[in-house]
């Protein structure tokens, strides 16, 4: 395994993180705990969740799996060799609303955070992360920002970090990070972090792969000069990059199958620009999954990759992608692609 640190701080993580959203929906108890057995003793000492895990969210399985993780560290005892990532729901919403209806504020994040804690088992959480910004902004899908003049949203960055300030105070969280966000959200933190001497958010958890590099763009040089590390989540955007759906050896509780309403990566030019890649791939003698994985790995502004699996092979098969370093031809070859194809799935 590799490591790197949090920014500005001395806290060692792998390169690889354990995303956990299956668990508690497409995976069991057990399998989450095997899961995690794997991860820690193959080097990953970095997993991910969130209070509205497992996905698609819903009020009967909302917090299954940071359970399932909590009752891992009551049976292993190996909570001091984690750290540990959870996340708050960012702009209420018909799809949270069984989790909160109000907006951020420090009752919010009170109530959250020690609903979170008691799901995990743990006195306090290393990382903690908005899940998504509460006003009206491009995420999940959204090409480009189309700006609503309705948003009845107010300017709250200095009462969320207010609040988060509180609970590190506490002793609850040691540090705090973004998730979903966008140039502007980014710099409005750091602003009122250096203004008023409150938090400052370390890391920015957005979607990152070899069809969806949008990050490369404004957050990009905001993620190296602010010194903000990228936690890419979706770097497999949703098993797409195995290249199992192009192939017709998807199996039939792919996610996919299951959730046909996540079809964000599956689009005309996304399918072809897998095909593109996959050949790649194949040419010099990877998988689809190892370079598409790789390719995440290398890149400067990423702290660490976030990998989610439902299976055991898929599981190894992602963390053993920390073992592949592409060559300026791959590399080359990569950006041909992508040049013809950019950033298809948004």
């Amino acid at each position: 395994m590799k490591y790197t640190t949090l920014p500005n701080t001395n806290i060692k993580v792998s390169k690889i993180c354990l995303g956990t959203m299956t668990w508690g929906n497409q995976n069991t108890e057990s399998e989450g705990h095997a899961q995690m057995d794997y991860a820690l003793e193959n080097g990953v000492n970095f997993f991910d969740t969130a209070e509205m895990y497992p996905v698609p969210a819903s009020p009967e399985t909302q917090g299954s799996t940071s359970k399932i993780i909590g009752s891992w560290f009551k049976k292993t005892g190996n909570r001091e060799k984690v750290v540990l990532a959870s996340k708050i729901v960012g702009r209420p919403s018909d799809y949270t609303a069984h989790i909160r209806t109000t907006p951020l504020d420090l009752n919010a994040i009170k109530a959250s955070l020690d609903a979170e804690l008691k799901r995990l088992q743990t006195d306090y959480i290393d990382l903690y992360q908005i899940h998504w910004p509460e006003r009206l902004t491009n995420t999940f899908g959204v090409r480009d920002y189309k700006h609503n003049p309705d948003d009845s949203w107010k300017d709250n960055f200095s009462e969320v970090l207010h609040g988060l300030d509180e609970m590190i105070k506490a002793g609850k969280i040691r540090h705090v990070g973004m998730s979903n966000e966008k140039a502007w959200g980014a710099m409005r933190y750091m602003e009122e972090s250096k203004n008023h001497n409150l938090p400052r958010m370390i890391t920015i958890q957005n979607a990152y792969s070899l069809i969806n590099r949008v990050f490369e763009g404004d957050m990009a040089e905001v993620s190296l000069r602010e010194n903000i590390g990228l936690l890419a989540y979706s770097p497999m955007a949703f098993g797409v990059l195995s290249g199992k759906y192009i192939k017709g050896i998807a199996s039939d509780d792919a996610r996919l199958k299951l959730f046909p309403r996540f079809a964000r990566y599956s689009s005309e030019q996304s399918t072809e620009a897998t095909k593109r890649y996959l050949k790649i791939a194949e040419d010099n003698n990877m998988t689809l999954a190892q370079m598409s994985l790789a390719f995440v790995n290398q890149q400067p502004f990423v702290t660490s990759n976030i990998i989610g699996a439902t299976k055991m092979e898929q599981l190894k098969e992602n963390i053993d992608s920390i073992n592949v370093t592409l060559n300026n031809e791959v590399l080359k070859q990569i950006e041909a692609v992508h040049a013809a194809i950019p950033n298809p799935a948004p």
